[in-house]
């Protein structure tokens, strides 16, 4: 019986249906570490980049904004940073406008 599983299990692992991992159209354009835990990042999904906050326990995302053209030879180059200083001033207006509501 325990053999029969074992086959089966091989067979299922063989020629089951396969996960489509390579189909994702998510990247991580830049990230920034906040604190001990703590991480803003830039994720790209499909023409869009969202800002995310993660902290342990928590995702959230912060805002979205249309994906820059140009910025991914930046982000190739300094995988773990922001990719423009831009970024931060749009970042720095963002929160701004949030907090003057």
């Amino acid at each position: 019986m325990l053999g029969l599983l074992a086959v089966l299990a091989w067979f299922l692992k063989r020629y089951g249906p396969k996960a489509a991992a390579g189909s994702a159209n998510v990247r991580l354009v830049g990230a920034l570490n906040l604190g001990g835990r703590e991480r803003i990042m830039v994720v790209e999904v499909g023409d869009q980049w969202i800002v995310v906050g993660a902290s342990p326990g928590r995702v959230n995302a912060l805002a979205t904004m249309p994906k820059r053209e140009g910025a991914e030879s930046a982000a190739l180059l300094h995988p773990h940073q922001p990719p423009a200083s831009s970024f931060s001033d749009w970042l720095k207006q963002t929160i701004d406008k949030r907090n003057a509501k």
